[in-house]
């Protein structure tokens, strides 16, 4: 559906930046003197993704990101905006950014908004006055940009091509405690193919695997336990495989009995692009356990048939995953739950 929603909004802009899985970036810059009213095009829109799709959203428009960003909140919040909003007007961005607190801000979390509370800071306008230089000394050169922004000044541009992830992290809770290594070992093995299957995805190697475990921090009446423990690789790898032997390794070295555990997760890092040099050992073994072309062809299953195959002995035990009784059905992506009518 995400998909579906963006090659939507490719439709309205030649420069799209796929932000999230349910937001975007559309650059109007070269279509601007062909756009007569932009809160008519921002209603069209809106209108179009809501009739070929079924999803409502809300359009923020402004000269930066962060204006766009700060435009979009207000849509969502305010109802007489009819989820549209353009902040190009200055005196309209002045009234806005001052009744809409400093934590708002694209960027700003909470322990930085709390920073700025104590200099005074509690509005969007307050921010936008300071200056870029000051706040560079004071805190850093993010915050500094955020305010140029505020200002109408760009400093963020459209990422047409989103980089690859320094980091890839596949986790989940438990749909029931698990209490044993031969229970976590299934969900640690499956949590390591995903990891390394987006890892494939976008060509890189990973140099350091980590594992953690945890029980539940809410149960206050039961034992707690959390640990991780990371390995480096000698040699990167994008190998199922490998990622999984190592996972397991690891897995059985925290693991301890006597403990419910909640959530499990495996952490990929130290990535590099698969076609970077690499160093071998002098007296290393001289035939690699790498295998691309069984990896492929086990990605390619997996598109065709979903859940179809995995490593190791990921099929063995499946009761550890969240329950789905109340998934919601897809209608317009699924022709086993189209909608029926029926007439009486």
């Amino acid at each position: 559906m995400s998909a579906r929603v963006m090659s939507i909004l490719e439709t309205f802009s030649p420069t799209v930046e796929v932000y999230s899985i349910d937001e975007a970036f559309l650059d109007f810059t070269d279509l601007y003197p062909c756009i007569q009213d932009p809160m008519a095009y921002g209603k069209q829109i809106k209108q179009t993704v809501q009739s070929y799709v079924g999803i409502p959203v809300c359009v923020g428009m402004g000269p930066t990101k962060t204006l766009a960003k700060l435009a979009n909140f207000a849509a969502k919040k305010w109802k007489q905006t009819g989820g549209v909003l353009n902040l190009s007007d200055p005196i309209r961005r002045e009234k806005l950014m001052k009744i809409v607190p400093v934590d708002e801000i694209w960027g700003i979390g909470r322990q930085l908004s709390n920073q700025l509370n104590q200099l005074g800071i509690h509005t969007v306008w307050d921010l936008a006055r300071q200056s870029p230089q000051k706040m560079q000394q004071r805190f850093s050169v993010v915050i500094a940009r955020t305010v140029m922004e505020l200002n109408g000044i760009g400093c963020h541009h459209l990422e047409t091509i989103p980089p690859d992830k320094q980091q890839i992290v596949c986790s989940r809770s438990f749909s029931r405690k698990l209490t044993t290594l031969l229970e976590l070992s299934p969900a640690m093995a499956e949590f390591a193919c995903r990891a390394t299957e987006k890892l494939r995805q976008q060509h890189s190697l990973t140099g350091c695997v980590t594992v953690f475990i945890r029980t539940n921090p809410f149960a206050e009446y039961e034992p707690q336990y959390q640990r991780a423990a990371s390995q480096k690789l000698q040699n990167p790898s994008q190998d199922s495989r490998v990622i999984t032997g190592i996972v397991q390794q690891l897995l059985k070295a925290i693991c301890r009995p006597g403990y419910s555990y909640q959530k499990c997760g495996v952490q990929l890092s130290h990535i590099q692009p698969h076609t970077t040099p690499e160093q071998f050992e002098l007296f290393a073994n001289a035939e690699s356990q790498e295998s691309p072309e069984l990896m492929q062809t086990l990605d390619q299953i997996n598109r065709r048939f979903p859940k179809g195959i995995a490593i190791a002995s990921t099929r063995i035990d499946q009761s550890w995953k969240p329950k789905t009784e109340r998934l919601s059905q897809r209608y317009t992506t699924d022709w086993r739950e189209l909608v029926a009518v029926y007439c009486r």
